[in-house]
């Protein structure tokens, strides 16, 4: 059972992204402030729940929340400031865009870039502790799958619409018999990538 807050008194955001590890494709993230109360039984890490259920949620916490955004940073930009920057500044841009201004921000992860002067909480695996940062996952994640589904349509070498960009045996073999495409990521080298999968 997620916990539905780290604390009572202040108004909380949890922030998580989506596509860190990606060949291919941007990071996405969101940030979302949920009533104290919020719960619901099939909400949990993203990874953890199904396409169907993840689709599902996502309109549930939309409907629900008190305030939600989305955003995201190209695969160029990625390669220019590293993916940890890009992974930190799209959560940066997702809170710029909160129609409700948060106390607290709870961070899946444990490392953070300051945002403003808003204190925050890095929690590893948080978003299968809280809420709220449960619920940022679901909506990175599903923005991301989105966004990814359209581009398998214009690259549907890559299967994209499986892999979303993830480094899958597939997805490593179209890239060694067609080269990269516009949304790859440059800076990941494929094979240290390659490395690291084994």
């Amino acid at each position: 059972m997620l916990k539905t807050f780290y604390q009572k008194d202040l108004i909380e955001a949890g922030c998580d992204e989506a596509g860190r590890g990606c060949l291919a494709g941007p990071v996405f993230a969101a940030a979302v402030i949920l009533p104290v109360n919020f719960n619901h039984p099939l909400l949990n890490d993203s990874k953890k729940v199904s396409e169907k259920n993840r689709n599902e949620l996502r309109l549930i916490i939309e409907k629900s929340a008190l305030a939600f955004a989305v955003a995201s940073i190209d695969n160029d930009e990625i390669d220019k400031i590293n993916i940890l920057k890009a992974s930190f500044k799209a959560m940066h841009l997702a809170l710029d865009k909160l129609k409700k201004k948060p106390q607290l921000l709870l961070i899946d992860g444990n490392r953070f870039y300051n945002y403003k002067k808003i204190p925050h909480r890095c929690i590893i695996k948080g978003d299968s502790i809280y809420t709220s940062i449960a619920a940022a996952s679901i909506l990175a994640k599903t923005y991301r799958d989105g966004f990814m589904l359209k581009l398998h349509k214009k690259f549907p070498q890559y299967s994209w619409d499986n892999n979303k960009g993830y480094g899958t045996v597939l997805h490593r073999n179209a890239i060694e018999e067609f080269g990269q495409c516009k949304y790859h990521r440059k800076s990941f080298k494929l094979k240290s990538i390659q490395a690291d999968l084994f």
